[in-house]
């Protein structure tokens, strides 16, 4: 995966602000009734510089994380307990609503980092993110990664959910290992952008003055476009992997991408899937 430009820098004299929020146990009143869940976690976080662009960083072990862009000057956080129902049933008892998320969140230089205690039960964050800002997102299961109106470098990894990136500037690196892949671009950066699946469509809409270098590779799908693409009689290329030294093989395979340009190449773009379709699309272009 690439590895995301490091936008900030720390520095000791910065002062560190750390943000932390817990929401309390419901309580049980009188008359024997039960407390519902209280309403979601909630922080919005100043930028150390909201002349500058944030980077975002969330990760969740169960959940998914809907980001949006807008047009202000705090990242504004809601964290979410999804609580499941219950497998037993007692007349005479009440159950009690566990809601806390353990969110926390930590700025430093406008760096953003946020973390919740979504290993112990599925947390659904909402984040609301100043337009131009970049992204780190990454979820495990039980949940989709939805990310609107952004305006960065986005790096968002998502496990078994699916990831949907809508009207998005920039660049991306985006991998659902087992759901779909669909992101619809208004406008682009020249640099190298990488999607990929395992069991899952890959499907990505650019705008029609895209230019790009192409590498594809679909093992049990088809891959189709919109666009003009001119197709590169490469000659094959042999990877040779030598793992001799550390006690393992030497093993010599060959390369099974395609490569092509589109508007006489630019910037590389991977497109790696296994068990789906590549779809690359010309925004505007008729379906």
């Amino acid at each position: 995966m690439k590895t995301m430009n490091n936008q900030t820098q720390r520095s000791p004299s910065r002062v560190l602000a750390v943000l932390i929020l817990w929401a309390a146990l419901p309580t049980v009143p009188a008359h024997g009734q039960t407390q519902e869940s209280s309403g979601p976690d909630h922080f919005a976080v100043p930028l150390s510089d909201p002349s500058r662009p944030a980077l975002v960083e969330a990760s969740l072990v169960n959940g998914g994380i809907t980001v949006k862009g807008y047009d202000g000057k705090e990242v504004v956080v809601e964290a979410r307990a999804r609580n499941r129902e219950s497998a037993r049933s007692n007349s005479n008892m009440k159950r009690i609503i566990v809601s806390s998320t353990g969110l926390s969140v930590e700025e430093e230089n406008n760096q953003v980092r946020i973390n919740t205690d979504s290993y112990m039960r599925p947390i659904d964050l909402t984040i609301s993110v100043p337009v131009h800002s970049s992204l780190k997102l990454s979820a495990v299961n039980d949940g989709n990664i939805v990310v609107t109106g952004v305006d960065g470098e986005l790096e968002v990894n998502d496990v078994n959910g699916s990831v949907t990136l809508t009207n998005v500037s920039g660049s991306a690196v985006a991998h659902a290992l087992n759901g779909r892949l669909l992101a619809t671009f208004t406008r682009v950066n020249q640099q190298p952008m990488a999607f990929s699946s395992l069991n899952g469509e890959i499907d990505i809409t650019f705008p029609a003055d895209l230019k790009a270098n192409l590498t594809l590779k679909s093992d049990r799908g088809e891959i189709f476009t919109d666009f003009d693409v001119q197709m590169q009689a490469a000659p094959v290329q042999q990877i040779v992997e030598d793992g001799r030294k550390q006690g393992g093989k030497y093993r010599v395979r060959i390369d099974k991408a395609v490569r092509g340009t589109i508007n006489g190449g630019g910037p590389e773009y991977q497109f790696t899937n296994f068990n789906g379709g590549i779809y690359i699309r010309k925004a505007g272009a008729s379906r």
